[in-house]
């Protein structure tokens, strides 16, 4: 990230909304991937893709609630 000649970083805010919205969509994909592998998972009996995707849903959804409510 660049900055303009003589402009500081502001430290309380060191990514810019850009990052934010770029780490959300991505956060937003794991959370679609997620619901997808847990119903393939589901529907072949397979144990471990049903627990980590179930785990990729849990923590997506704290992070974007994390995110987003509670910031």
């Amino acid at each position: 990230m660049r900055y303009r000649e003589g402009e500081l970083p502001d430290p309380s805010n060191p990514y810019t909304e850009g990052m934010h919205a770029m780490l959300a969509v991505s956060i937003f994909l794991a959370l679609l991937i997620g619901c997808v592998l847990l119903f393939l998972g589901l529907k072949g009996k397979k144990l471990w893709l049903t627990v980590w995707s179930g785990g990729l849903i849990v923590f997506s959804i704290a992070y974007l609630f994390y995110s987003y409510v509670l910031t």
